[in-house]
């Protein structure tokens, strides 16, 4: 008998950004600027968005702020791409609430990220992901950020009935296959290191990418996993190469205005960080910034209005 795909699986696969949240200069939510950021991403070859996590800021937000940018995010995706919800708090009644309510408004998936400060062992982790994977019937996705997994242990996770995939921000892809041999059903895996997101692809195991530079430079993303179906690794190697250098530059300096500044460079004003992630950049930096853009000569200069 032919095996049944899972539903939630299907269409899963392809570059994603990790939306910034963008502010105004008074520091408020610009739900214009969420729909614009994704107009854009499409535009270019995303299949879909990763909202409220790392890259925007998502514990630095209100409660309110991130209930906007879900569904601002549906208005302007309609249907077009996939859609993530990062619901991720400190507690997790609060988690289950941002999951309740990604679920009313139309998001595809629910991720979180394990416990912060509070419950970083196991058992915590287990019950956080169980009470917010089960508060809706949306697909449920572990955010693993710089940690290690342990297969025996985190196989364990993904008993959980809607747990059906993992965001893996780290180096170590044998231990993703270690972890997959040990499950008894169909999940997905995205790449979240960005300088290395053709090594992730060419294990197989992954079906895609959720990153930072994927907002500035989506066409890069997009076509690098185009080429790797493809079986194209020397042309995708190049393109790798190109985000390495990018990669570079965003990380150059650990001030999430620096990183946000890209943005505006791009065409897409999304302000500065919130405090005590972003700190306001003096007018040398930001012509510096702009230089090194400049330098990389693929960073397409107001690419967003064109």
């Amino acid at each position: 008998m032919e095996k049944k795909c899972d539903k939630a699986l299907v269409g899963m696969a392809g570059a994603y950004s990790a939306l910034y949240t963008p502010f105004r200069r008074d520091g408020s939510l610009n739900e214009e600027m969420v729909e614009r950021t994704i107009e854009y991403g499409i535009s270019r070859g995303l299949r879909g968005f990763y909202l409220t996590g790392s890259t925007g800021e998502g514990f630095l937000l209100s409660q309110d702020e991130r209930k906007r940018v879900y569904s601002r995010a549906v208005k302007a995706a309609r249907g077009r791409a996939k859609l993530i919800a990062h619901v991720g708090c400190m507690s997790t009644d609060d988690a289950v609430e941002l999951a309740r309510f990604a679920a009313k408004v139309g998001v595809d998936w629910v991720s979180s990220v394990a416990p912060v400060y509070f419950g970083q062992c196991f058992e915590a982790a287990y019950d956080h992901y169980r009470r917010i994977s089960s508060a809706t019937d949306l697909p449920f996705m572990i955010y693993s950020l710089g940690a290690d997994i342990v297969p025996d242990r985190d196989a364990r996770f993904f008993d959980l009935k809607n747990v059906k995939g993992m965001k893996y921000t780290n180096y170590k892809y044998w231990t993703v296959q270690a972890l997959k041999n040990r499950l008894s059903k169909d999940v997905v895996f995205f790449a979240g290191a960005d300088e290395q997101v053709l090594s992730a692809l060419a294990t197989g195991l992954f079906s895609g990418c959720i990153g930072t530079s994927q907002n500035v430079i989506p066409a890069h993303f997009a076509e690098l996993f185009r080429l790797a179906e493809a079986n194209d690794f020397a042309a995708a190697a190049r393109l790798q190469s190109e985000i390495v250098r990018f990669v570079e530059v965003l990380v150059a300096k650990p001030n999430g205005t620096w990183h946000k500044s890209m943005m505006k460079y791009i065409g897409l004003d999304c302000g500065e960080g919130r405090a005590p992630n972003g700190r306001s950049l003096a007018r040398g930096e930001l012509k510096e910034l702009f230089s090194r853009l400049d330098a990389l000569g693929f960073v397409v200069r107001n690419d967003a209005r064109r």
